[in-house]
């Protein structure tokens, strides 16, 4: 077996692409959890109640704080935009913030048999997840 050592063009355009699809993960789940985020800040209690349970379960107040969590760290996921120097960082940590919490809601709809729920946010973890090793990895 041997290595193949990319040539110095081969591996900027490969570091491109990572780039650019990392790029486009970051922006589905900004958007995603942005919509979601404002579901359960302004939906009343009983449509949330309707489309998931776990919201019968706990007080309004954590729900519109969770939607309030999930728009927040939403927007740090495209805080490089602004500045990658000070924005990568907020990147790293709202992208933690969100793999943490889709592992947990993903538990949380598995649980409750919630199956269409629990394959979002595997799907969802699928996503946040390379955004996070590969971000993480990158030369500061």
């Amino acid at each position: 077996m041997t290595s193949q050592t990319l040539s110095p063009a081969r591996s900027r355009l490969a570091a491109s692409y990572r780039n650019l699809t990392l790029w486009t993960l970051q922006g589905w789940l900004a958007m995603f959890f942005i919509a979601a985020g404002y579901a359960k800040l302004s939906e009343p209690m009983a449509n949330l109640v309707d489309l998931m349970r776990w919201p019968a379960l706990v007080s309004e107040n954590m729900v519109r704080g969770l939607g309030l969590a999930e728009i927040a760290l939403a927007v740090l996921l495209l805080a490089p935009l602004v500045s990658w120097k000070h924005g990568r960082p907020l990147l790293v940590t709202a992208a933690a913030g969100l793999l943490a919490l889709e592992t947990i809601m993903f538990a949380l709809h598995a649980i409750g048999l919630e199956a269409g729920l629990a394959v979002t946010n595997l799907a969802l973890i699928a996503m946040t997840a390379p955004v996070l090793w590969h971000r993480a990895r990158e030369v500061r």
